[in-house]
């Protein structure tokens, strides 16, 4: 079954390998690591296979990543492991393996950028109690898509919300883009940056003048879901571990934080089906 990623256990696990040492490296976590958080082993292992994964972390697995027992061994020999997750935690079906490891890891580029900026805006639930999950609710908009959506950096965030505003533009009527505009006066991004100085209602108009001009202009299109998702694929330049719908939700999630009630409900009415579907379960 799979697992709700949360910020906090993710913070915690990115932070721990960042303190143990650079390079591929041994590191132990202990239950004093999760203390009051409610973690269950597949969970734990969970979130270590998702950082994995998603290149967050760099990381040598042995054995089964999910604690099945079946198929663990009678004995191992414990010198050949160098990175160990701690038996303390206990597991649901009986104790940890002991052949659930990872051999070393190390934080990617990509994971010391993503655990700079939680530092510098740490997870919301190591403050409200250690038992809470957390949201991305408070996190500036384009740090929302980037995370939700697996993106590199803030720029492809960036550039890939703008396909996807003008996806969702060209189905509305113009006076329906404008009261979506309206209330999309916030910055996207705290930062010195020029590049990136954008409300994010310069983003659902389009930075670019000429098609801001041509979607006031022109009527709604009919867009059909495939076309939808199509046009995402193409022309938003997505990374291919990163699909068209995964975007498309981490933009409309994010949006949608953004919005009175009455918003999303208008810009719903104008979405196609599967498109629609999306929407309402970001």
């Amino acid at each position: 079954m799979p697992i709700g990623i949360r910020e906090d256990v993710a913070y915690i696990l990115l932070k721990k390998i960042n303190e143990t040492g650079q390079g591929m490296h041994g590191v132990e976590f202990s239950a004093s690591d999760f203390t009051g958080r409610s973690l269950t082993v597949a969970e734990l292992l969970g979130h270590l296979d998702y950082l994995n994964q998603t290149q967050f972390i760099k990381a040598d697995f042995t054995g089964n990543a999910y604690a099945n027992q079946e198929d663990v061994p009678d004995s191992v020999n414990p010198q050949e492991f160098d990175f160990r997750i701690a038996n303390s935690f206990g597991s649901p079906d009986g104790p940890l393996p002991h052949l659930i490891t990872f051999k070393a890891a190390e934080l990617t580029e990509k994971g010391r950028k993503i655990l700079q900026r939680m530092e510098e805006n740490p997870p919301h639930a190591l403050e409200e109690g250690p038992s809470v999950p957390i949201t991305t609710e408070d996190m500036p908009f384009l740090e929302k898509v980037m995370i939700e959506a697996n993106l590199e950096d803030i720029f492809d965030a960036r550039d890939a919300t703008e396909v996807v505003f003008r996806t969702m533009r060209d189905m509305m009527t113009t006076e329906a883009a404008e009261r979506v505009a309206e209330e999309l006066h916030t910055e996207s991004e705290p930062t010195e940056d020029k590049a990136l100085q954008n409300e994010i209602a310069d983003l659902w108009n389009d930075t670019n003048p000429i098609t801001r001009w041509l979607s006031r202009v022109r009527p709604p299109l009919k867009i059909k879901s495939g076309t939808f998702l199509f046009r995402i694929n193409q022309e938003a330049g997505l990374p291919r571990a990163v699909g068209g719908e995964s975007l498309t939700k981490a933009v409309f999630s994010a949006t949608k934080d953004e919005l009175s009630e009455d918003r999303i409900q208008e810009i719903a009415s104008f979405l196609p089906d599967e498109i629609r579907q999306l929407w309402n379960e970001a």
